[in-house]
């Protein structure tokens, strides 16, 4: 029991009479004994999320069995990819790699009848990239878990094929990289970063319509890495065919392969996201109170998290035991009042500078172009709709409009949402970008 190895063998063995068997697989599975000095046990693991877990949830029981093997006390570190590299002046395999998702993997997403078509699919793009469903097209409201099944596709072939060129981006992301590109005239560094993935992840490319530059793009990122036999995933919150805004060339192509769905998840599905999330949090809830949750939160995946979220963090900075009490008051906080998150002017103001790709002062200005002039009404629209301000504050927002240049662009707005269903897709995607903001 001589080397850091042999030390942590034994350690782990006893501090199964304190902890579950699963409780240990879950945060230690990984875990690498780094050294013993004279008072310290050093550890690493490639996780942040597990460190952090580790230092605050099990650092005690770790020294407890070090102080019985040995009789004495030690400190215990922890260290995560970057404060090893430090130490060693090396770099870590996953270094730079989609950092903050180590633990959106295949073996964490909790498999149900609302999703298991989405997380086949993925699986198999994961085994054969590039051979069957090529490109995967992953739909669903906002928080089922595409992102996860995303990021699982990717730590899986980063595993199988390490030398694969791995990118991710988000759809507005897309757009913007693009307009900078061609502000700066790096045109060709921008085609060059993505028509060389080997896996091409576009999360959201919703976010893309409408947009022509991005699209025309796109359309030649795709056909160059699709003729490259390179895999291509996306996700969206819809499918292709009802992207109004989208290029019927871009739809085509997008449904070319597999378009696979995620619902919300069912009863069943909902009790083993609860239960799998507070396992993986080092706490075993019980029967009542996975019933409660699950029966009160249904929307989404990520409603379901916060919510066992907020009972852990009642526990551990308050004290609060997990009974009916702290459950109650966890899911309640799931139901808050729209005027508790109701987002600000300046919020909405910032969306919509984003989305049209226009400078803040400009949209709050005098400036008159019809792309400024339609941002600034749409601007004026959705604060109207999302806050309680009224039309004189609205006003004092672009530079002291008066009431009636207010109620005419919300007029506006709205007649063209009735007219036209591409603008309703606008005012949709600014509302989702806002509300993220909130998530």
């Amino acid at each position: 029991m001589n080397s850091p190895a042999d030390i942590w063998t034994k350690v782990l063995s006893l501090m199964e009479s304190d902890m579950t068997a699963t409780t240990i697989h879950t945060w230690f599975d990984d875990i690498e004994a780094v050294s013993l000095d004279e008072d310290t046990f050093v550890l690493h693991t490639p996780s942040e999320f597990k460190r952090d877990i580790i230092r605050s949830r099990y650092t005690a029981n770790i020294q407890k069995a070090l102080h019985e093997l040995f009789s004495a006390n030690f400190q215990v570190e922890v260290l995560g990819d970057d404060e090893m590299d430090q130490r060693t002046g090396g770099k870590t395999e996953s270094d730079g790699f989609l950092p903050g998702t180590e633990e959106y993997t295949f073996e964490r997403f909790v498999v149900g009848n609302s999703n298991k078509f989405a997380h086949a699919a993925a699986r198999a793009v994961a085994d054969h990239p590039a051979q069957n469903y090529n490109p995967l097209f992953i739909y669903g409201e906002s928080g089922l878990g595409k992102t996860h099944l995303l990021y699982a596709i990717a730590h899986a072939l980063h595993k199988t094929h390490p030398m694969f060129r791995i990118v991710y981006i988000k759809g507005d992301t897309f757009t913007n990289e693009l307009i900078q590109a061609i502000r700066e005239g790096r045109n060709q560094e921008f085609r060059e970063k993505y028509r060389s993935a080997d896996l091409f992840l576009m999360d959201d490319v919703q976010f893309i319509a409408g947009r022509d530059s991005t699209q025309e793009e796109m359309f030649h990122t795709f056909n160059t890495l699709y003729e490259a036999r390179k895999q291509i995933v996306f996700t969206a919150d819809r499918p292709p065919k009802e992207m109004l805004r989208l290029e019927d060339r871009l739809k085509t192509r997008f449904e070319w392969g597999l378009l696979a769905d995620i619902q919300p998840p069912d009863y069943e599905t909902r009790v083993a996201i609860i239960k799998n999330k507070a396992i993986l949090m080092g706490v075993e809830l019980p029967p009542a109170v996975l019933q409660y949750v699950a029966e009160n939160i249904t929307a989404n995946v990520r409603q379901i998290e916060g919510t066992v979220n907020k009972i852990m963090a009642l526990r551990d900075l308050e004290g609060s035991n997990v009974d009916s009490s702290t459950v109650t008051r966890a899911v309640r906080d799931m139901f808050k009042d729209p005027s508790d998150i109701m987002p600000t002017a300046d919020v909405i103001i910032e969306e919509v500078c984003k989305f049209y790709n226009i400078e803040n002062a400009a949209l709050r200005g005098q400036g008159r172009t019809r792309d400024t002039a339609l941002a600034r009404q749409m601007a004026m629209y959705l604060i109207r709709e999302m806050t309680n301000l009224s039309l004189k504050e609205i006003g004092k927002e672009f530079e002291g409009r008066d009431h009636t240049t207010v109620l005419h662009s919300i007029d506006r707005i709205e007649k063209m949402k009735k007219n036209s269903p591409e603008t309703a897709e606008v005012i949709k995607d600014i509302r989702s970008n806002v509300n993220a903001r909130y998530e």
